[in-house]
């Protein structure tokens, strides 16, 4: 691992010249910025699914941005099924990653055992520099962290193309 500062998304986005990746591992997330928004749709079944809502508006607004240059980003999750009330609501909000220019793909966790997954979530920037996401056992965020080990680099490319290859696309993902 590196001690090397850990960009913002958008720096990070904004430094890819081909492609950005993004794995995620878990069947929930315990993020703050959400956790309202989780809250209601639990009580109510009401996503915002508008991409530009105060919400949604800045992320949108960077994958456009990235997307318009050319870049590739694509988005895989690996669940556990049944999935989670996490991962509904999840689901139900990826309609606003697909309109900003993200492609996503789901994979069921009994379809991904036989691939070697690293220990954590993580962005893989043009095949060569990667953000870990960190998280707690809640599921908070527990920080990010960057490395551009080309060994590191090498088993998140070929982890997320394994599960890329697996994976449903989102429009054809039944929960």
């Amino acid at each position: 691992m590196s001690s090397k500062q850990v960009p913002t998304f958008a720096e990070l986005l904004d430094s890819a010249h081909r492609s950005a990746v993004h794995l995620e591992m878990r069947d929930a997330y315990g993020v703050a910025s959400e956790a309202e928004a989780f809250a209601r749709w639990q009580a109510t079944g009401e996503h915002d699914t508008d991409p530009a809502s105060p919400y949604w508006a800045p992320w949108v607004g960077l994958i456009r941005r990235t997307t318009a240059r050319g870049i590739a980003v694509r988005r895989a999750r690996i669940v556990s099924e049944p999935v989670s009330d996490y991962i509904r609501y999840e689901h139900a909000g990826t309609v606003v990653n697909l309109a900003a220019g993200e492609d996503v793909r789901w994979l069921p966790r009994r379809r991904a055992s036989d691939i070697a997954l690293p220990g954590n979530d993580f962005w893989l920037i043009d095949g060569h520099t990667v953000r870990w996401n960190h998280f707690t056992g809640a599921g908070e965020s527990g920080g990010g962290e960057i490395s551009t080990d080309p060994a590191t680099a090498k088993l998140c490319a070929d982890a997320f193309e394994a599960v890329w290859s697996r994976a449903t696309p989102h429009d054809l993902y039944k929960l």
